[in-house]
């Protein structure tokens, strides 16, 4: 995987957290961001192409792959949105790009969404797979989507509680959650698959419980006060959803992204499940070129 691309691990402002990434490619700067339970590895189909036209930043978030996985705060603060978006920004800095276009998938997709509202002179293009905002979902969940979406509800309680219950069980944990469980999975090349089951450790999952548990908490906090205020993404902005997702079968995001972003210039709909650059990522490929393209 990522042949041709240089591995790099570059120190934040935090000094408990070193973000890991894949970096290569030549043109204009895209940051590529993977969700839970995944890794940069996420985006290892579309690499090859995308890097034709542009440079590509392929980080782990914190607390996944193998970036650093600090222990959380008392409020959560070290694992929302706003920190993991202010580590990619650094990140960017740091490989001398100020301004670039951002792809985000579920987790990821949420860093994006709040980079974009925190760092407007930085993001110039948004595009996101696969989620509606965290504000959005958290006001209009049904029952039956938080059934399929068990995991915000369940990473979400208090520690210690999902890290007793998943510990010594990481293996079946995810291989289980991205083959089996709920709709639009599977897709994976064997080598992904081991990739994820090699990162899903005990201190991965302690960090993706701090990463919902800041999600319900001091995210939502500061996505509701911008809701209020009416603040909106303003970069030009490419949503993207799988036709077979929970996010097609349990809301409309025609409905749903007006509400948060101000210059959505495409909304489409995917053939796929959950995972559009592991499923269709030649579709991808050719959605996100045609979307950066600055000419």
């Amino acid at each position: 995987m990522f042949e041709n691309f240089k591995q790099e691990k570059i120190q934040t402002t935090d000094p408990e957290v070193v973000i890991n990434l894949r970096y290569g490619g030549e043109g204009p700067p895209v940051l590529l961001l993977h969700g839970n339970p995944l890794t940069h590895v996420h985006w290892h189909l579309v690499a090859p192409y995308l890097s034709q036209y542009y440079t590509l930043v392929i980080p782990d978030l914190r607390g996944y792959g193998d970036s650093s996985k600090p222990r959380g705060t008392k409020n959560h603060k070290n694992y929302s949105f706003r920190r993991m978006a202010q580590d990619q920004v650094e990140v960017m800095s740091y490989l001398g790009f100020d301004e670039f276009f951002i792809a985000g998938h579920d987790r990821g997709a949420r860093v994006a969404h709040r980079m974009a509202i925190d760092h407007p002179r930085a993001v110039q293009k948004l595009a996101t797979f696969d989620i509606l905002p965290t504000h959005y979902v958290l006001n209009n969940t049904s029952w039956q989507s938080a059934l399929n979406s068990y995991h915000w509800f369940f990473m979400a309680q208090p520690y210690d509680i999902p890290e007793k219950l998943i510990k010594g069980q990481e293996n079946y944990y995810i291989l289980k959650k991205l083959t089996k469980m709920g709709i639009g999975k599977g897709g994976f090349t064997d080598a992904a698959l081991a990739e994820y089951a090699r990162c899903c450790t005990p201190e991965n999952i302690h960090a993706v419980c701090e990463d919902y548990r800041a999600g319900v908490g001091v995210d939502m906090e500061t996505d509701s006060a911008d809701f209020v205020a009416g603040k909106k993404v303003s970069c030009p902005t490419a949503i993207y959803w799988g036709a077979l997702s929970h996010t097609e079968k349990f809301f409309d995001p025609h409905i749903a992204w007006p509400q948060y972003c101000s210059n959505i210039q495409k909304m489409k709909k995917l053939e796929c499940g959950h995972y559009p650059a592991e499923q269709v990522p030649d579709e991808v490929c050719n959605e996100l070129k045609d979307f950066f393209d600055p000419s």
